[in-house]
């Protein structure tokens, strides 16, 4: 019997990466690879990178640093390892990459990597060098093998599901457009057909995938175009499926159909990440947002009118090209305004071949570094504020695994917290109620009551699911 070869997928990013990265080791399942959590024992290493934060390709070339090391002492004791680099750098970068990097095999864009069995064959066959970044013409969804039973159960009671890839928006600092390409939504059936897999072999909570997700415009089973909120009217009816949520959106695309659908669903969890960016209309025109202050306040309303305990999320740059103290104060007063759960902040960096790095006038890093900060202390006050009202609270909690500590659990709240309890192994992949006693920075504690708190049923919209409404 032959040797069982060896995976491993350090994965950068968003929740696109991990589940591409998933993706990659079910194509390669079939070649007889089973993934590994240390790369000191895989025959093949891949860097599932992205190309949204600062020094990007500086880490992975760091990162490569390290993998050069582990594959010469593995070359010492006669084994071979595959170097491989996919994701958005590859995607970007992949020819200086190789140029660069020689101990790199292979380089893999994110609408490539289904080639990968072809790609590895190759390599094995003593082909080295490889780039596969173009955009394929075939659909990449159609060729992923669907994961086997005993892979879903290993991944834990939740799963990502991506629905739409690519982004049309083009804001101005942002990469995705010329790394994922143009909007591409997969259609109904297939994520129905996923999801209702997925949940029959035990998974309770479903993500929904996209670049910019409420864009999708996949097409039904009646041969219309789907909005994404129409989509999750049917996904509510999977069977065994009690929780949903999406990421990430935009607020040009929240429709009155997705909006009803967060009060309507009781699988829709209170928890929506809608991206603003600046609180200046300013700063927004030159960002290429689309969307004014005016049009987000307005959405928030509405949302927050559909389903009042929603818990809100969202991202920010600060010191944009051109960004004054003005446009800086806006941005603070909009999250005041807000009151977030939880958001994202980052100090504009240029990326390259964007239309933002040959702005001007660039901002001095100090003065980014200022506001960032000040930012951020406003954000974590806000974080504190939400997690603090959740004391002394009953919450449902579906828990996902072990803790850190012997007898306890984590798991996620309805708000996307971590929450920790101790309770029995055979807890995990369920939905308990727990009695919030503690409240950390970023996680909340308590007590498990032990009784079942599954969702209610979902409320029958026919009218919506069959486009009726739309």
């Amino acid at each position: 019997m032959s040797e069982t070869k060896k995976l491993y997928i350090k994965t950068y990013g968003c929740q696109m990466n991990v589940y591409d990265s998933e993706r990659m080791a079910d194509v390669l399942s079939p070649l007889g690879y089973e993934m590994t959590e240390t790369s000191d024992d895989a025959d093949i290493m891949i860097l599932n990178t992205c190309h949204i934060r600062e020094k990007a390709a500086e880490k992975v070339y760091s990162e490569l640093g390290r993998v050069r090391k582990i594959k010469q002492q593995r070359s010492a004791n006669g084994k071979t390892t595959i170097v491989g680099v996919a994701g958005c750098v590859a995607q970007a970068e992949g020819e200086e990459m190789l140029a660069r990097a020689p101990i790199v095999d292979l380089m893999v864009g994110p609408q490539a990597y289904h080639r990968l069995p072809e790609l590895i064959r190759k390599i094995e066959a003593g082909e080295r060098g490889l780039l596969e970044v173009d955009f394929p013409a075939d659909d990449k969804f159609e060729k992923i093998p669907a994961a086997n039973n005993a892979q879903i159960i290993a991944r834990g009671p939740t799963a990502f599901v991506t629905v739409q890839e690519g982004c049309d928006k083009f804001c101005t600092f942002c990469v995705v457009p010329y790394t994922r390409g143009a909007e591409f939504s997969r259609p109904v059936e297939k994520i129905v057909a996923e999801t209702t897999r997925l949940c029959a072999s035990g998974v309770k909570e479903i993500t929904l995938l996209g670049q910019n997700v409420n864009a999708y415009h996949g097409i039904g089973p009646d041969g219309d175009s789907w909005s994404l909120g129409r989509l999750l009217y049917a996904l509510a009816d999977v069977p065994g499926l009690e929780r949903l949520r999406y990421t990430t959106s935009h607020p040009l695309d929240m429709d009155d159909v997705l909006i009803a659908a967060h009060g309507d669903l009781p699988e829709l969890m209170p928890y929506l990440h809608l991206p603003v960016q600046s609180g200046s209309d300013k700063i927004l025109a030159t960002m290429n947002r689309k969307h004014t202050t005016a049009v987000y306040y307005d959405v928030i309303k509405r949302i927050r009118d559909a389903r009042p305990d929603i818990a809100l999320s969202s991202d920010f740059i600060v010191g944009f090209p051109g960004e004054s103290d003005a446009d800086f104060a806006a941005t603070m007063q909009l999250v005041r305004d807000m009151e977030y759960s939880q958001a994202f902040s980052f100090k504009y960096s240029p990326r390259p071949g964007t239309p933002a790095a040959d702005m001007e006038p660039q901002i001095e890093e100090h003065v980014k570094s200022e506001r960032l900060s000040e930012l951020q202390v406003l954000l974590r006050q806000q974080q504190h504020n939400f997690n603090q009202n959740c004391m002394g609270r009953k919450i449902p909690v579906l828990f996902t695994g072990k803790g850190r500590n012997p007898g306890q659990l984590v798991g996620r709240s309805p708000y996307l917290q971590p929450v920790h309890a101790d309770a029995p192994e055979e807890y995990i992949g369920s939905i308990q109620n727990v009695d919030i006693t503690q409240v950390g920075t970023n996680s909340l504690s308590g007590l498990c009551a032990g009784d079942n708190a599954q969702s209610e049923p979902s409320v029958q919209h026919k009218a919506i699911v069959e486009g009726a409404a739309l």
